[in-house]
């Protein structure tokens, strides 16, 4: 017999459910959000083994030229040239087999629209004085936000607004500097180049083992909240989702750390020395030096350009 207590559901649409008119509570959208970064990191393989411009060149070379640039880039303070780094990446990426469009959404999804936010202040002429560009407010004399006196009329700068740009296209061009080495290397060789240019080993360690047992935390996060899905009658509100989700971060803190000891142990237990040792081994070719030195004289004629000793 069933008891009447799991007779009786409640089928009307809750705002605190795991669904809501077909769409998913913030539990649900927290895990496909997570696994949706699981697809790209396994798509970011994909393209590292594809045969193209930057997967066949040495991770050591690639390294030392990325950063090169990310360096020159950082310097330079000229709008036209950041744009032509910024050009030049988009370049080399369909030069690497790997799409456009995928690779200017990868970039553009989070950090230089994050940098472009942080931005937003500089347009104004309490930060940066300049030529009035478009009003936006009148405060009158004696203005004051605390102790901090305030101009008379507020307004947007063209010299506020070119700054703005600069530094979004700036950081825009160097992430995406950065994900094309992540996307043309793989990261165990990516993870053994960083000690080759004097990283210390506890970083590239920490990077290592952050990047594997990631996909094994993913995992069970999705296993927990399968169990919760199979096992949940009534829609539970809000402050209930809450305490589940803490409790649940509670366990897996737990876990995690009980995990980490035995990962260590059976490590150490193996002849672990702290080395990352894998199957490839690094060999520099002509090109790969010559795609070095390349990177670098680039990046000091675009900064000197940049600052006015050369002229194009």
């Amino acid at each position: 017999m069933i008891p009447d207590w799991m007779k009786d559901v409640d089928a009307s649409p809750c705002k605190c459910s795991a669904t809501r008119h077909g769409k998913k509570g913030f539990v649900g959208k927290t895990i496909d959000g997570i696994f949706g970064f699981l697809e790209e990191a396994f798509v970011s393989e994909t393209y590292s083994k594809k045969n193209g411009l930057l997967q066949s060149l040495d991770a050591r070379a690639k390294l030392v030229s990325i950063l090169a640039v990310i360096f020159a880039t950082s310097m330079i303070g000229d709008l036209r040239i950041l744009i032509f780094v910024y050009l030049l990446t988009l370049l080399f990426s369909f030069l690497s087999q790997i799409p456009v469009l995928f690779f200017i959404k990868r970039v553009w999804l989070f950090i230089p629209v994050f940098a472009g936010i942080i931005a937003l202040p500089m347009i104004f002429n309490i930060f940066i004085p300049g030529d009035p560009l478009l009003p936006v407010l009148t405060l009158g004399p004696g203005a004051h936000l605390g102790p901090f006196s305030l101009p008379e009329d507020i307004y947007i700068t063209s010299q506020g607004v070119n700054a703005a740009i600069i530094f979004t296209v700036r950081v825009a061009a160097c992430v995406s500097a950065v994900v094309l080495l992540f996307l043309t290397t793989p990261q165990q060789i990516l993870f053994k180049s960083l000690r080759t240019v004097g990283v210390p080993k506890i970083y590239v360690l920490t990077l290592e083992m952050a990047y594997r047992y990631i996909f094994l935390l993913m995992d069970l996060i999705r296993e927990m909240y399968i169990a919760k899905k199979a096992r949940t009658i009534r829609a539970r509100g809000m402050l209930e989702e809450q305490k589940w989700v803490g409790g649940r971060m509670g366990y897996t803190l737990i876990r995690s750390i009980d995990m980490s000891e035995k990962v260590h142990m059976a490590m150490m237990s193996r002849g672990f020395s702290g080395e990352v040792k894998i199957m490839q081994e690094f060999k520099m070719q002509s090109r790969d030096y010559a795609a070095g030195a390349m990177a670098i004289s680039l990046g000091v004629v675009l900064v000197l350009i940049s600052h006015g000793v050369l002229r194009v």
